[in-house]
C-alpha cells in the first residue's frame, strides 16, 4: 500500500516511533479541540457550565470508547491480513468494517439518545447544572455516526501504518472547532449548545476529507478489483463482498474491546456519582485536572496503538519474537515519557488548570444562587487546589499508565480479546471499591487512590497473560 509502514522488519523501536508520533499529534489536536472547549465553557459561561461540561465526560466516553474499540478490532483484522500481503484480504476486511459500522453506529445513536436522562439522574447530576449537561449530551450523542465513520476509516489506515491522513484529518478538525467553539460560544451566545455544535461540524468537515484520502489510498493499493474501478461504481457488489469470516473475525476481536471500553466507562460513571455527591467545585476542579491529564495521557494512547498494529503485523507474517523485542522497546519509551509528562503535571500543574476556572459569569441569577460561591476568588482557588492535588497524586504513578496502555495494545494486537476485557472487569472494581471504600475513610481524596488502584489491578492482570502467552510460544 501506499505511504505504508511494515513492521515485520528493522528495528522494533523505530517503527513504534515512526507511527506514534503522528497519532501522538493527532490526538494532541483532538485533545486540544477538547481543552478549548473547557476554557471557553469555563471563562465565557462560568464554574456551573464547567461543571456540566465535567459530568458529561465518562457519558460520552459510554459511547465514543464503545466505538473506538470496535474499530480498534477492525484495525487488528485489517493489520493482520495486511501483514501476511493478502490484498484482497485486506479489501474485504475494509468492507466488512464499513458495514459494521452502518449497523452499530444506527444501533448507538438511538440507545443513546434514548438513555440520556436516565444516566443523568443515576449519576446525580446536581440540579443546578441538570439542563446544561441534557443539551450539551443530546447534541453530541446526535452525531455519533458522524464519529464512528471517523475511527472506522482512521482505524483502517492506521492498520497498514498510514497516520499521516488521520493527522491531517484531526488538525483540520480540531482548528475548525477552536475558531467556531469562540463563535457560537462567544460571539452568538448559544451556551454550552455552541461548543457541542462546534464539535459536531469539525468533526463531520474531518470525515469529509478522510473519506476522499481513504478511498484514493485503498484505490492505488489494489483493495478494489481492477473490474469494479473499469465499471467506475466502487458500491456495485458491495454486500455480496463480505465475507463471514472476516465480519465474524472482526466482530470476535471488535466487541470485547468495545465492552472493555464500556466497562471503563461505567466504572468512570459510578465514580462520577461519587463525584457529584461533593458539590460543584469539587466536579469543576475534578474536571479542569482531567482535562490536563488527558492531554498528558496522549502518548500512552499512542504506543498503546501502536503497539497493537506492531504485534498484529508481526503476528500475521509469523514474526512472533519480534513481538516480545517491540514490547520491551514500547515499555522502554513509554517509561521515559511517563517521566517526562508526570514532570509537567508536578512543575505546572495548577497554572494550565487555572486557564479552565473563571471568577463568576454565571450565565443567569439562578445558576448564580445555584453555586453560591462558586463565583468567589476564594472558591476558585479551592477549585484550583483540588485539581492540582489530583495531578500530583497522578504523577507519581504516571509510568503504570503508560506500561498498562502499552501492555493492552500489545495482547489485544495477539488476537487475545478476552484478556484485555478481563483487565478492564479488575480495573472497574479497583476504580469503584477502591474510590468508595476509601472517600469513606479519607474523604473525598479517596476518589483519586481510587484511580490509582485501578491501574495496579490492570497491570497486574495483563503483565501474567503475557508473560503466560511468551512461556507458552516458547519465545
Amino acid at each position: 500500500m501506499i505511504e505504508s509502514n511494515r513492521m515485520t522488519a528493522g528495528s522494533p523501536a523505530k517503527h513504534i516511533l515512526k507511527l506514534a508520533f503522528p497519532l501522538m499529534l493527532g490526538n494532541i489536536f483532538q485533545q486540544l479541540y477538547t481543552i478549548v472547549d473547557t476554557a471557553v465553557v469555563g471563562k465565557a459561561l462560568g464554574v456551573n457550565a464547567l461543571a456540566a461540561l465535567g459530568t458529561t465526560e465518562w457519558m460520552i466516553f459510554l459511547m465514543v470508547g464503545a466505538i473506538q474499540g470496535i474499530t480498534h478490532g477492525f484495525s487488528v483484522v485489517v493489520a493482520q491480513r495486511f501483514g501476511n500481503k493478502e490484498e484482497e484480504g485486506v479489501r474485504a476486511a475494509v468492507i466488512c468494517a464499513l458495514a459494521l459500522t452502518l449497523v452499530f453506529s444506527a444501533i448507538f445513536m438511538v440507545a443513546g439518545l434514548f438513555l440520556i436522562c436516565l444516566i443523568l439522574k443515576i449519576i446525580r447530576v446536581p440540579e443546578e447544572i441538570y439542563g446544561m449537561a441534557k443539551e450539551y449530551l443530546r447534541i453530541i450523542y446526535g452525531g455519533i455516526p458522524i464519529t464512528f465513520a471517523y475511527h472506522m476509516m482512521a482505524s483502517v489506515l492506521r492498520a497498514v501504518g498510514n497516520s499521516k491522513i488521520p493527522l491531517k484529518a484531526i488538525a483540520i478538525s480540531s482548528v475548525c472547532n477552536i475558531f467556531m467553539d469562540i463563535y457560537f460560544v462567544i460571539y452568538m451566545r448559544q451556551g454550552i449548545a455552541g461548543a457541542a455544535w462546534a464539535t459536531i461540524i469539525a468533526q463531520m468537515i474531518s470525515v469529509f476529507y478522510i473519506i476522499g484520502n481513504c478511498r484514493k489510498v485503498l484505490a492505488k493499493s489494489g483493495c478494489r478489483q481492477e473490474g469494479e474501478r473499469k465499471r467506475g461504481n466502487p458500491w456495485r457488489g458491495f454486500w455480496g463482498d463480505i465475507r463471514k469470516k472476516d465480519l465474524l473475525e472482526e466482530l470476535r476481536i471488535g466487541l470485547p474491546l468495545g465492552v472493555q471500553n464500556m466497562v471503563t466507562a461505567l466504572g468512570g460513571l459510578a465514580v462520577q456519582a461519587m463525584i457529584n455527591s461533593f458539590g460543584v467545585l469539587f466536579i469543576a476542579g475534578y474536571t479542569a485536572a482531567v482535562k490536563l491529564y488527558g492531554l498528558l495521557e496522549i502518548p500512552a494512547s499512542s504506543y498503546g496503538y501502536t503497539m497493537s498494529v506492531f504485534a498484529g503485523q508481526n503476528v500475521g507474517a509469523g514474526e512472533k519474537a519480534r513481538v516480545q523485542k517491540g514490547l520491551f522497546s514500547g515499555i522502554v519509551i513509554g517509561t521515559v515519557s511517563a517521566v517526562i509528562m508526570s514532570a509537567i503535571m508536578i512543575g505546572v500543574g495548577d497554572k494550565i488548570v487555572a486557564c479552565f476556572i473563571s471568577v463568576g459569569n454565571e450565565p443567569d441569577a439562578a445558576a448564580a444562587a445555584g453555586a453560591l460561591a462558586a463565583g468567589s476568588v476564594e472558591s476558585v482557588v479551592q477549585t484550583i487546589k483540588i485539581a492540582y492535588d489530583f495531578l500530583v497524586l497522578l504523577a507519581v504513578f504516571f509510568p503504570m499508565l503508560y506500561i498498562l496502555y502499552i501492555a493492552r495494545g500489545c495482547v489485544q494486537g495477539l488476537g487475545n480479546s478476552l484478556l484485555p476485557v478481563v483487565s478492564s472487569f479488575v480495573q472497574l472494581l479497583m476504580r469503584i471499591g477502591g474510590a468508595y471504600v476509601l472517600a469513606g475513610i479519607i474523604g473525598e481524596y479517596g476518589v483519586f487512590w481510587g484511580e490509582i488502584l485501578a491501574w495496579v489491578g490492570a497491570d497486574a492482570i495483563l503483565a501474567l497473560g503475557i508473560f503466560w502467552w511468551f512461556k507458552k510460544k516458547g519465545e
